[in-house]
């Protein structure tokens, strides 16, 4: 029953994509469309993440593309996983470690970013929305930026949840139409560029904001998850082999209030909706795409800078090196491909550092000698193709996580590892860091780890940061207030 509810829902909201009807000028290289999305995790059809995911567009753009199914961000924050996507440069590399708004001066000085480098190919280049984090970044990158009318969103937290009067945590439907929310205007804004004649390449970046907090939308998309909503496994002594350093990410006090406040399902639906109206406002974009001159001369990439916790872990947001928190949407169609296969996968654990390379390859572009990652072309060849390096993950100076098809190894600037095996333990519940059986394993993922006897940590750009943004790591290595707050008494959960 549910599900042909569901199905008659997606009917009325999703469009049916409609077909080519124009021919496209000649160009020499493919256009890109880069569709950025914000805070959303594996709760998606395509990835299977959450059951109950509504997410027929992307499921779409998946059977037609490669779908990473398990790719991660290269650091579970919003700004230095952009940085470290957008200018090809790992955190340990450029010392972005934090948030920064907007790109410090000495970066762009010293480095270009993707959509500056295509420019300078001779790529138009459009963005709306949240590409950079909080910046809509410089005259160098952008042929032309969307400039949206604002409109104060009127919340409906009756039908929902909210904090106080908390205009950020907030938790329910808007009362506005459509057009006045601010992802409508993104994606309208990259149907405008799609419809109109380019006599050159062009790069269109759309940045979709939602399903990062607040998690507001229209009502209509509440109502496709009308039954009550499953929680994620949770094991409730999950931290007791989790070192202190690992604990201070999960940042509990979330937990406890939602717990206290019966309101985790009201919340878990509110993403769960935040991630369909994501979802309807990219098949906007993908269906102006189909009925568009470039339909079939065009590069579609769709990401998200990092996942989101949702109580997995005891943990609500992201900012841990955690599978939840690292992996993300991640999918490439090369729409000049003709009689590929549909439905491809590649299971090969990839960083989002390789975007910068993959796509120069693919518009047959030499990108700048500084950049990091390696072209993931042979993978959309051969989604079997195997990747040398493991999808390595930075949160904060010293803090690192490697990832490869079979393990998740940690380690944190104190020295305090994690290990995990994702064949028997795709959950992450048990702590094999201190089992010398893994000691070969384990040795074998550190060596991908940055070492600072090395010289290949960068010293943390900026320190001022740190006064704005607490992460606990080698630049704020001090744990005895997290210790001090659960003295003389278990973690949490703990049945010890």
């Amino acid at each position: 029953m549910r599900q042909l509810l569901v199905s008659a829902i997606v009917m009325i909201f999703y469009p049916v994509m409609a077909s080519a009807q124009t021919t496209a000028p000649r160009v020499d290289r493919p256009n890109i469309l880069f569709i950025a999305i914000d805070d959303m995790n594996d709760w998606t059809g395509f990835l299977g993440g959450h059951p109950q995911a509504v997410t027929p567009r992307m499921d779409a753009l998946a059977d037609r593309g490669v779908n990473f199914t398990n790719a991660h961000c290269v650091a579970p924050g919003c700004s230095p996983s952009r940085n470290a996507l957008l200018f090809g440069l790992e955190p340990s590399s450029t010392g972005l470690y934090p948030f920064y708004k907007p790109v410090p001066d000495s970066i762009r000085a010293k480095h270009r970013s993707l959509p500056q480098f295509l420019k300078e190919s001779g790529y138009l280049t459009f963005g709306a929305g949240k590409i950079h984090h909080g910046a809509k970044g410089w005259p160098e990158e952008w042929t032309d930026y969307h400039k949206p009318e604002w409109h104060k969103l009127e919340y409906d937290p009756e039908a929902g949840y909210q904090i106080g009067t908390s205009r950020k945590m907030a938790f329910c439907p808007t009362r506005n139409p459509l057009p006045e929310h601010p992802d409508y205007k993104v994606a309208s804004y990259g149907i405008d560029v799609l419809g109109k004649t380019h006599e050159q390449p062009f790069f269109l970046a759309v940045g979709i904001v939602k399903p990062h907090l607040p998690f507001v939308c229209p009502k209509r998309f509440f109502e496709l998850y009308p039954d009550p909503v499953q929680p994620p496994a949770i094991q409730m002594n999950d931290h007791d082999d989790i070192p202190w350093a690992g604990r201070a990410l999960a940042k509990i006090n979330d937990d406890f209030r939602f717990r206290s406040d019966e309101a985790w399902e009201r919340v878990r639906r509110s993403y769960l909706a935040c991630i369909s109206w994501a979802d309807y406002n990219v098949g906007r974009v993908l269906d102006a795409l189909t009925a568009s001159p470039y339909a079939e001369n065009t590069i579609v990439i769709l990401w998200s800078d990092h996942g989101y916790h949702q109580g997995e872990k005891r943990s609500f947001r992201k900012f841990s090196l955690w599978e939840e928190a690292t992996r993300v949407p991640f999918i490439i169609w090369d729409t000049r491909e003709k009689g590929a296969t549909r439905g491809r996968v590649c299971s090969e654990a990839v960083s989002l550092i390789h975007v910068y390379r993959t796509l120069a390859d693919l518009a047959g572009l030499t990108p700048p000698a500084d950049v990091q990652g390696t072209s993931l072309v042979p993978q959309l060849r051969d989604p079997s193709t195997p990747v040398v390096a493991p999808a390595l993950t930075t949160w904060g100076r010293g803090n690192y996580t490697a990832r490869t098809e079979q393990w998740r190894f940690t380690r944190y600037f104190d020295g305090t590892e994690e290990l995990y095996s994702h064949i028997d333990d795709p959950n992450e519940w048990t702590n094999l860091a201190g089992n010398e059986k893994w000691a070969a394993a384990k040795q074998k993922l550190a060596a991908f780890l940055p070492d600072p006897a090395k010289g290949e940590e960068a010293p943390m750009l900026d320190v001022k940061q740190l006064e704005r943004w607490s992460i606990t790591g080698a630049d704020r290595p001090n744990l005895k207030p997290l210790q001090k707050k659960w003295k003389g008494r278990l973690w949490p959960g703990s049945r010890k």
